[in-house]
C-alpha cells in the first residue's frame, strides 16, 4: 500500500517542480532540493544575491501547492508582534481581540531575515520549532501543513544581523540559486515579453490536506539500517575535521535521513540509498558548520568540509533490493 501512495506522491512532487519551474528558469536541482525539505516538513533558508529568483521561488511554491502565502519584510524596526500579531482593543465590544499577524499561513516568505534584530528573528524560529505561537501568554498554534522560506543576502553586511549558529541549526536546508546561464537568462527574457504582464500565474496542483498527505507517504519510506550509520558518520566526521571549530549538530544526522527520504519521493523511490544522501548533504550540513576563524583568509568553507567528508567516509554499499526490504 505504502508503494502506491509514494508513486502517487512522487507524481504530484513532479508536476509541483513542473509548475514551479514555468517561473523560475533552470534551477530545477535548486527547486527540487527545496521542494525536497517541504516533503521533509522543514524550512528553508535562500541565501543569494539579489534578483536571482528566491521570492518568485516561494510565491510559485505556494501557488503550486494550493498554500496560502504571506510575505513578511524584515526591516530593522519590524518587532515580534508585527510577525504574530497582538490584542487590539475592540471599542465596540468593550475588549481585547487578537489579530493573527502574517506568520499565520501555509508559506511564509521571511525576506532578508538578517536584516531585523535578534528579537523578532527569535520569535520566528520560535514558530518553526513549535508550530505556535505565545502572546501575552496565550498560546495559538499554528495552520498545518507551515513551512518558512527565509532568504538573506550573503553580500551586504552593514546594518544586517547575521543568525548564530544556533538559529542557523533550525533551517533543514540552505539553498543557493545562483546566476542563471546565458541561455537561461535570455529564456526568462522571452517568457516575459511573450505573457505580456509582469505577473506569473501558475496552475494549483494540490492543496494544503494534498501536502498532508504527500508528507505522510515521504514518512513511509525505508531507510536502511546502513544508509542511516553512513549519515551518522559524515555528521560525525565534520565534528573531527581540521578545519572546524563546530562541526554538524545531531540535527544534521537527522536532517540527512528526513531530506535523503523526501529525495526519494522525488526520484519515484519508496526507499533510501546513499546517493540521495549525497545529493542533499552540502544543503543540509554546510550551514552547520563554523570554520577556524584563523582561517578567513583561506578558501576553507563549511560546503568545503561536506565535500572533503564526502569523498572520505565510505559509502555503503546498499544494494536496492536489499534496501526495499
Amino acid at each position: 500500500m505504502s508503494n502506491e501512495r509514494v508513486a502517487e506522491a512522487s507524481r504530484l512532487a513532479g508536476q509541483v517542480l513542473d509548475e514551479v519551474e514555468r517561473a523560475v528558469v533552470g534551477k530545477r536541482e535548486a527547486l527540487t532540493l527545496v521542494l525536497a525539505a517541504i516533503l521533509a516538513k522543514g524550512h528553508v533558508l535562500l541565501e543569494d544575491f539579489p534578483g536571482l529568483g528566491k521570492t518568485l521561488a516561494a510565491r510559485s511554491f505556494a501557488q503550486a501547492l494550493g498554500l496560502d502565502f504571506r510575505r513578511a519584510q524584515f526591516t530593522p524596526d519590524l518587532l515580534p508582534a508585527d510577525l504574530t500579531g497582538s490584542y487590539l482593543y475592540d471599542q465596540r465590544r468593550g475588549e481585547f481581540e487578537f489579530r493573527r499577524g502574517p506568520i499565520f499561513t501555509g508559506l511564509l516568505l521571511a525576506d532578508e531575515i538578517n536584516r531585523t534584530p535578534p528579537k523578532t528573528q527569535s520569535a520566528l524560529l520560535e514558530a518553526m520549532q513549535e508550530h505556535q505561537v505565545t502572546v501575552e501568554g496565550e498560546t495559538f498554534p499554528l495552520l498545518e501543513p507551515f513551512h518558512v522560506l527565509a532568504t538573506a543576502n550573503p553580500i551586504e553586511y552593514e546594518g544586517t544581523y547575521p543568525l548564530p549558529e544556533a538559529q542557523l541549526d533550525r533551517f533543514l536546508l540552505r539553498v543557493s540559486f545562483g546566476y542563471p546561464s546565458s541561455a537561461e537568462e535570455y529564456d526568462v527574457l522571452v517568457r516575459r515579453l511573450d505573457r505580456r504582464r509582469e505577473e506569473i500565474v501558475l496552475d494549483r496542483v494540490t492543496d494544503a490536506a494534498g501536502l498532508l498527505e504527500i508528507q505522510a507517504a515521504t514518512e513511509t519510506v525505508q531507510v536502511d539500517p546502513s544508509v542511516g550509520r553512513y549519515c551518522v558518520e559524515l555528521a560525525t566526521a565534520t565534528r573531527e575535521h581540521a578545519d572546524v571549530l563546530t562541526g554538524s549538530s545531531p540535527r544534521g544526522s537527522l536532517g540527512l535521513v528526513l531530506t535523503a527520504r523526501a529525495f526519494a519521493v522525488l526520484r519515484g523511490r519508496d526507499y533510501v540509498v546513499p546517493e540521495d544522501v549525497k545529493a542533499v548533504a552540502r544543503a543540509v550540513l554546510a550551514h552547520r558548520i563554523t570554520v577556524r576563524p584563523e582561517l578567513w583568509m583561506t578558501e576553507a568553507s563549511g560546503r568545503r568540509v561536506v565535500d572533503e567528508v564526502l569523498r572520505t567516509v565510505p559509502t555503503p554499499t546498499t544494494l536496492e533490493g536489499a534496501a526495499r526490504g
